[in-house]
């Protein structure tokens, strides 16, 4: 570990080497390399996150290169989402370990796919896979930092099994997909930063996670609004365990 590298974080208050060494130590998993992806696995492999585990099975095309900023013109087409970031990340950041993953993720691949790994971030677009994660991250224990955007609009919280509501208390059932989720790239680039953040302070207990809680923001109109959640005893996947 390169001290030097780090000493700006180091530095902060609550923080310190042993933050440090927590982080070096610990694996990510991220769900989706795309516009939420992109920005938290950056800030992850800034913040020298040991092990980076990236997944997702599409190859960019250019109507991504709005806000997938791991992604360039000359990714398009050419190679899959995990391979073009892991290219750019092992660079940005040798100390790091990042694995590929070129699949879809399922039920039943999806414990192979992040095993041993600490947090899950989900920087997915859809809810049907958005369910698998919450219903691996209840049977395995492993908190996951969900996060969704659209236009300037964006949600984050803490998912924390047997602690936090799960994704499933919040939303029972899937909304209806769209062909194409209009935003705006910079919607993308704040949320996947928030989701990098909470998954530090998860790792090393520095500051305060979203737990039980959704943070809602509006970058139209600067506006932010902090919800208190709570577990649903009619929740078809954590509800009976309550």
């Amino acid at each position: 570990m390169s001290r030097e590298r780090y000493s700006r974080q180091i530095a902060l208050p609550g923080f310190g080497e042993r933050a440090q060494e927590q982080l070096t130590d610990s694996a990510v998993g991220i769900m989706g390399v795309g516009g939420l992806g992109s920005p938290a696995a950056y800030y992850l492999a800034a913040a020298g996150v040991g092990h980076l585990i990236l997944a997702d099975y599409q190859k960019p095309d250019i109507t991504n290169l709005n806000r997938q900023i791991l992604h360039w013109t000359e990714d398009i087409g050419q190679r899959s989402k995990p391979a073009s970031a892991a290219w750019k990340l092992k660079r940005f950041n040798p100390d790091i370990m990042v694995e590929v993953r070129e699949e879809e993720v399922s039920s039943l691949n999806i414990g192979k796919v992040f095993e041993g790994v600490d947090v899950v971030l989900d920087c997915l677009d859809s809810f049907a896979p958005r369910y698998i994660l919450n219903d691996h991250s209840l049977s395995k224990g492993v908190p996951f930092v969900h996060a969704a955007v659209e236009g300037l609009h964006g949600q984050i919280t803490v998912i924390e099994p047997g602690l936090t509501p799960c994704l499933r208390c919040l939303v029972p059932h899937p909304p209806p997909k769209k062909d194409q989720i209009p935003i705006l790239g910079a919607t993308a680039g704040v949320f996947g930063s928030l989701q990098a953040a909470e998954a530090v302070k998860l790792i090393t207990g520095a500051g305060k996670p979203l737990l039980s809680k959704l943070l809602v923001g509006d970058l139209q109109y600067n506006s932010w609004e902090m919800i208190d959640i709570s577990r649903s005893r009619q929740c078809p996947a954590c509800g009976k365990k309550k």
